[in-house]
């Protein structure tokens, strides 16, 4: 059975901020081998290819995509013991619940982030204490270089702070498969290591709750942030966190103090997490909300998310160009109030911040 394929086909309605114009073809593959097969084809014409999986993380061009838009629909859940295998276009959080009623720990606060397993190990994916990278053992991916299916070690990964090899070479893999090693803690969690998640479930830092609990509390603490999908929430109608959590060198850091001093007084301490070799890191919402722009803050349809100030959304009607307008406009009153510049961490397509 041949690949679905459309022409001049609407990529907005496969992204979860519901923006950009259409591509010229659109290819929807459903197995590894006819992911390869498009890829190879395009490669071999010449032809621009975009990637998407859930479409959680990507801004496109209200002009479209002039080339193949891919999108990844294979489905495959292994799990064997304590050894995981994700197909790329599995449903992230769907699987993560999947190992919670498995009795597994490692990625259950991970739970409620929208988007594919694909595209866990590219940005390395992250949220309230635990990174993928901590769990992953394997990448499987197509190297567009060498024309192969290859199988990345974690140590080849390349893994760093919302980064990583896939990252670093956006046009050379196309991940197929992720393989994770996760813990039978007789269904206790992982050591909870943030500090919200601890106040919430009134435990200490690096103590063990139930798998089940952390994961509903993680899910009620993202939905009271707008950051578990709803079609009938415009508060997420985004990308989640659109900016990373700055990391500063030492110097950095003590600039951006004094900034913090001069503009809020000396009895304000801004948020600062040791980062290693001497860097930290601090919270772009803190920075956000103390630059003037806080929740619900713009007056078009492109707004800062009512719930949190680390998510623009789309509030319905909204054009790419809109969201960038608003994006451009934190980035730089945050410059101009602290020296930190924000990175967004959404892929853009066609477009730049």
């Amino acid at each position: 059975m041949r690949v679905q394929e459309n022409h001049d086909a609407p990529l907005a309605p496969l992204t979860t901020f519901r923006l950009g114009g259409p591509a010229a073809r659109l290819v929807t593959a459903v197995t590894d081998d006819e992911v390869i097969s498009a890829v190879r084809e395009a490669d071999a014409s010449g032809t621009p290819l975009l990637i998407i999986g859930g479409g959680s993380n990507l801004v496109i061009s209200d002009k479209g995509f002039e080339g193949t838009a891919l999108r990844i629909a294979t489905e495959g859940f292994a799990l064997d013991g304590t050894s995981l295998e994700l197909a790329a276009g599995e449903n992230w959080s769907d699987a993560v619940a999947r190992t919670v009623e498995a009795g597994l720990a490692g990625i259950e606060c991970l739970a409620g982030i929208p988007g594919s397993a694909g595209a866990t190990p590219i940005q390395n994916v992250g949220a309230y204490g635990q990174d993928v990278s901590a769990t992953i053992t394997e990448v499987v991916a197509y190297d567009r270089r060498s024309g192969e299916a290859i199988t990345l070690p974690n140590a080849e990964c390349g893994f760093s702070y919302r980064h990583s090899r896939f990252k670093q070479e956006p046009d050379r893999y196309v991940v197929l498969r992720v393989r994770f090693e996760l813990e039978d803690a007789g269904g206790l969690s992982a050591p909870i290591k943030y500090p919200e998640t601890a106040r919430v479930l009134g435990v200490e830092a690096g103590d063990r709750v139930p798998a089940a609990v952390a994961r509903e509390t993680v899910l009620k603490l993202r939905s009271g942030k707008g950051m578990v999908l709803d079609p009938e929430d415009h508060d997420t109608w985004s990308a989640g966190s659109f900016f990373t959590n700055p990391v500063l060198t030492a110097a950095e850091h003590e600039a951006f103090l004094a900034r913090v001093t001069e503009r809020l007084g000396p009895d304000v301490t801004p948020p600062a997490f040791p980062a290693g070799d001497g860097m930290f890191k601090t919270s772009a919402a803190w920075l956000i909300d103390r630059a003037g722009f806080t929740k619900g803050y713009g007056t078009g349809a492109a707004r800062i998310s009512t719930k949190h100030t680390l998510a623009l959304t789309n509030r319905g009607g909204a054009t790419t160009e809109e969201l960038l307008a608003l994006a451009r406009e934190v980035r730089d009153g945050v410059h101009a109030a602290f020296g930190v510049t924000l990175v967004n961490e959404p892929v853009t397509v066609g477009v730049s911040l």
